[in-house]
């Protein structure tokens, strides 16, 4: 087998434990909203109010879609409406303090979850992975989360597929 493959396969398996972790921290909140939605409210957390259409093409969803979903976090008091004072014809959709929160508690689950696996590892293997995730994501053009940035992006997905 080549490296290539050995790479591969060490990935997909890192992968697997991603997202169970990933979804573990969604469990909590799995009765308040789906994992579309709340890829929904990171959209909006990480980059702000949106027209419906902006928002559809960020999540990669037609907007009928988009709607139903935003439709949904509305009613449960996760998202709003607002109007532009300068155009009253204009929408943008966005997330409600509560709706942070959610984000925000579920982004803190999985972080508090990956640096108890993080902390089992020996100092120098800490230090190989990152240089090994840093090369990783730097070769997919992935942008690096900065120390003072560790929420900025929960679950990735900033733009559609």
């Amino acid at each position: 087998m080549d490296d290539v493959d050995a790479v591969t396969r060490a990935v997909l398996t890192a992968s697997r434990l991603l997202v169970a972790v990933s979804a573990r921290s969604l469990a909590a909140v799995e009765d308040r909203v789906t994992l579309p939605q709340f890829r929904l409210l990171v959209v909006l957390c990480t980059r702000g109010p949106a027209k419906l259409v902006v928002l559809a093409d960020r999540l990669g969803v037609n907007p009928s879609t988009a709607m139903r979903m935003i439709d949904r976090l509305i009613a449960a008091g996760l998202a709003d409406r607002q109007t532009n004072p300068a155009n009253r014809r204009e929408t943008a959709l966005r997330v409600t303090d509560e709706g942070r929160r959610l984000v925000d508690e579920v982004t803190a689950s999985r972080r508090q979850e990956i640096a108890a696996i993080v902390e089992r590892l020996a100092p120098e293997q800490r230090s190989v992975l990152i240089d090994a995730l840093t090369a990783f994501t730097e070769a997919a053009g992935e942008p690096a989360v900065l120390d003072g940035d560790a929420g900025l992006h929960p679950l990735g997905w900033l733009e559609g597929p």
